[in-house]
């Protein structure tokens, strides 16, 4: 097993998933152990993301939140809610707006109603001056169109959860994206795609996250209870890239993490 590498930043977790009811804490600590110094605790709903805020107010330096409305929750964005947002997103502990975006494998809002909550939420970005963490599955003509409208007066943002091939990553860079990369990359099923582009992706707009508790790696050696996936498996997914980019982990660490620091804003 390798050295861990200490200084690498989760940029997506999903710390309050209730799954991690019960020993949230522990997870936290599995993580620092592993090398994961720094957590971003996504916001994908109104609750969410006020509680993803009170986690990183009691754990200042280690979690830091985002605010935002997931596509699946878009009927959620309303006048009240965007106010909300608003107010979460200016504080300091809130590093992005997000996670936003859309999302017509699942449906589970309507697309025009996900196309105007996404549309809202970039424009709190703008207003905030905060990057954006981004969600898109299965509706890249109409996401990168909307997200072209705001392209110029956005503080940057993050492909989340990258799961496309060479054209459509080759597309988000061009657009000044940072691309996320996950265990969805330890597939052998779904990830051949993922696989083939991440050779390609400039080593300055890599960033790592596990999108815990979901996307546990295939190929994970160790079982998971629950099939729960946690930051501290994130060092698994830094070396599959570093393997793939055939690259050293450590300069890959440090590359990702300088990344991270840059987009978010992060104190080292």
């Amino acid at each position: 097993m390798p050295e861990p590498i200490h200084d690498l930043v989760d940029i997506g977790a999903n710390l309050t998933h209730d799954s991690f009811d019960p020993d949230r804490d522990a997870v936290i600590q599995r993580a620092l152990a592993a090398g994961v110094r720094r957590m971003i605790v996504t916001g994908a709903s109104p609750e969410g993301s006020v509680h993803a805020l009170e986690m990183a107010r009691v754990q200042p330096g280690v979690l830091y939140a985002t605010a935002g409305i997931h596509p699946h929750h878009a009927a959620e964005f309303t006048p009240a809610s965007a106010a909300l947002l608003r107010r979460l997103a200016g504080n300091i502990e809130t590093v992005a707006v997000g996670e936003c975006g859309l999302d017509y494998y699942r449906n589970f809002s309507l697309a025009p109603i996900q196309r105007n909550a996404f549309a809202g939420q970039l424009a709190i970005a703008t207003e905030v001056n905060k990057p954006v963490f981004l969600h898109q599955r299965d509706a890249h003509a109409d996401f990168t169109a909307i997200l072209r409208e705001y392209q110029a007066e956005l503080s940057g943002g993050v492909a989340h959860c990258f799961t496309g091939g060479r054209a459509e990553m080759e597309e988000y860079l061009e657009m000044g994206l940072y691309i996320g990369i996950t265990g969805w990359l330890c597939d052998e099923r779904r990830g051949q795609d993922l696989q083939a582009a991440v050779p390609h992706l400039p080593l300055d707009r890599l960033l790592l996250e596990t999108d815990a508790p979901y996307l546990v790696p295939r190929d994970l050696p160790v079982k998971l209870a629950g099939r729960r996936n946690e930051p501290s498996i994130l060092p698994h997914i830094l070396h599959t890239v570093a393997r793939l980019m055939r690259l050293d982990a450590a300069e890959v660490a440090m590359a990702a993490t300088r990344n991270t620091e840059n987009l978010f804003k992060l104190q080292n």
